[in-house]
């Protein structure tokens, strides 16, 4: 589907101001071809271009829609809050409200801090983990993407442990001779990194699922390794949580994996489609903080009373009965994954769904669904951008990337369900896949 003529005229403004027209590199459509679209308004689980067009919408903001768009609590809590002030750069009760909700459910986090995203949040843990151990090298794993921090924009080599190269001009060499890029699901060149760097690396740093380059579900195994490890060799073990915290339950990866982090980092869903991040772990390493230590993080916007407000109401509804807005999600994602994997059984094609609770993949190459980033098909993304133009046409909106996932949130019921999987079928054989 082409861009209706409103988005087009938006996005011919928008190139003469903005690079590409856009804020960030995705939304301009580029690996998928076209034009972006642009919404207008949205509802539940569907929302509206400026021409007047209607989707399902399996993005949600990338994530943080875990209740779906507009949610009437979320909405009436931000519509309170702003009536108090936006913004007071000091301290305000919704602050600590929050705060007790997320340590309350939380095990390993006995504090937490408030900053305004999720590249924020994994910044100052990374600085953190520096300042509280004495040490300078970080690890970090192909294909895990921790926000545009200068020292975590970096690649891997060809599956052995070395030093990160920049990848974004703009970023020092001498920031990314700290990071070391490791293959994931490899206990080896973790274990080769230590026996190398081990008095020198301040911590790991993974994503709980990588979900930026595929949804890479990891080993149980491989997860225990990097936790003892860092155990063994004095360095902090960081679990970025940006997506999963709050995404594939109440205590997140951590809870799903049965290990337990030294710091870990949230974003999207604490902040209910507000920008907001956090970080937080054990005491004694939190402490470090200034004005308490001797590790500086600020932010004007940290704790911002609109965006707590907003993920309080949304920590209530998912936190409330038991876990049954979980058991919910659960079915409805195990709903839409039997649905896609039988229309592509149907066509007798060798793809996967890859589904961990109420996050989405669909991994268009042949064999078992990869654990790394390096595994997965190039060819895919060509199969993929004419699979996403398809459901377009077919009012179904998915990631503009082959590599992002599909977020399902309650505010999707059977009927998206059934009708986004009737739309694959008819993609699939429109498209000749």
């Amino acid at each position: 589907m082409t861009a209706g003529s409103r988005s087009r005229a938006l996005h011919a403004k928008a190139r003469s101001l903005m690079p590409a027209g856009v804020n960030s590199p995705v939304r301009a459509f580029g690996s998928v071809g076209g034009e972006p679209i642009f919404y207008d308004h949205a509802s539940g689980c569907r929302f509206t271009d400026v021409d007047g067009r209607t989707y399902i919408d399996w993005v949600g903001s990338w994530g943080p829609l875990i209740l779906g768009h507009a949610h009437p609590a979320v909405v009436e809590a931000v519509r309170e809050a702003a009536g108090r002030g936006l913004s007071f750069g000091a301290p305000c009760r919704e602050e600590v409200r929050l705060a007790s909700m997320v340590v309350e459910t939380v095990p390993h986090l006995e504090m937490v801090r408030f900053v305004s995203s999720g590249t924020e949040a994994v910044m100052s843990a990374v600085r953190l983990a520096r300042g509280a151990t004495g040490r300078d090298t970080i690890i970090k794993f192909s294909g895990c993407y921790h926000g545009h921090a200068d020292h975590l924009l970096v690649s891997a080599g060809s599956g052995l442990a070395t030093f990160g190269t920049p990848s974004s001009a703009g970023v020092p060499g001498a920031f990314a001779r700290h990071t070391v890029v490791l293959p994931l699901d490899d206990e080896a060149a973790v274990e080769r990194a230590f026996a190398e760097h081990g008095d020198g690396i301040a911590a790991v740093i993974i994503e709980g699922i990588p979900a930026n380059a595929g949804l890479l579900v990891q080993r149980r195994e491989f997860m225990e390794r990097l936790r003892s490890l860092c155990t063994e060799h004095g360095a902090l073990f960081i679990l970025d949580e940006v997506i999963t915290g709050f995404r594939v339950g109440p205590g997140g990866a951590a809870a799903l994996y049965g290990v337990e982090p030294d710091l870990a980092t949230y974003g999207k869903i604490i902040g209910g489609g507000m920008p907001v991040g956090m970080y937080g772990g054990r005491r004694e390493i939190m402490e470090q903080l200034a004005p308490l230590g001797p590790v500086y993080q600020a932010g004007t916007l940290s704790g911002n009373p609109v965006a707590m407000a907003a993920g309080i109401a949304t920590l209530e509804v998912l936190l409330a009965d038991g876990g049954a807005a979980y058991r919910r999600l659960e079915a409805l994602g195990e709903r839409l994954a039997a649905g896609l994997r039988g229309a592509i059984e149907a066509r007798g094609r060798p793809w996967s769904v890859v589904r961990e609770g109420s996050i989405l993949w669909l991994s268009l190459g042949g064999g078992e669904p990869p654990r790394r980033s390096e595994n997965i098909d190039p060819a895919s993304a060509g199969v993929y951008a004419v699979l996403h133009r398809a459901l377009l046409e077919r009012g179904v909106y998915l990631a503009p990337s082959a590599y992002e996932v599909a977020f399902v949130s309650l505010a999707h019921d059977e009927a998206a369900i059934d009708e986004t999987v009737g739309a694959f079928e008819e993609a699939l054989g429109e498209a000749g896949t």
